[in-house]
């Protein structure tokens, strides 16, 4: 006879835990990704691409590898549907923790910095476009993939009961 019994909730330390492992995987992921990005870019600037065009190839590069890692690492347990739909949805998401950073940059530099000067100067557009923006960008990205590209298996649902095996006569 299969176990009945419905599975004990995990505790609030068991989600805790759980939580903190898959930020810490997300937040390596990401850092692979970044280094990718970041000497792909210098490597086509040395080169002599253009700064626009070394930009978007490394971006999409480091976004694929961010993707796998991603997929296949820090939400390999999760339900995976198409992964076209996945990679699709994820450069999208990307594309809006980006226009985050932008907005937090054109907000500081743009709006406020016709009132205050000093948030036109590099240092200022480091903090509100790199620290900030960035920041809540990631945290739009970690909430958005687990969200909508990578979504748990839903425990609140019952598993399939299992059938017994009928006896042969």
């Amino acid at each position: 006879m299969p176990d009945t019994s419905p599975q004990p909730h995990p505790t609030l330390r068991q989600r805790l835990s759980a939580l903190v492992r898959e930020v810490g995987k997300f937040g390596a992921v990401g850092g692979v990704a970044f280094l990718v990005d970041l000497a792909i870019f210098n490597i086509l600037l040395g080169t002599g691409t253009e700064s626009r065009v070394a930009k978007t190839i490394s971006m999409v590069i480091a976004t694929t590898i961010a993707f796998l890692g991603n997929r296949f690492w820090t939400w390999r347990h999760s339900r995976h549907t198409h992964m076209a739909r996945q990679y699709t949805l994820f450069f999208v998401i990307n594309g809006v923790g980006l226009g985050i950073s932008l907005a937090c940059l054109t907000i500081s530099h743009n709006l406020l910095g016709d009132v205050w000067p000093v948030l036109r100067t590099q240092a200022a557009d480091n903090i509100s476009g790199q620290l900030i923006g960035t920041a809540l960008g990631t945290l739009f990205r970690f909430w958005s993939y687990r969200r909508f590209v990578f979504p748990a298996d839903d425990a609140s649902e019952p598993a399939p009961a299992a059938q017994e095996p009928v006896p042969r006569m």
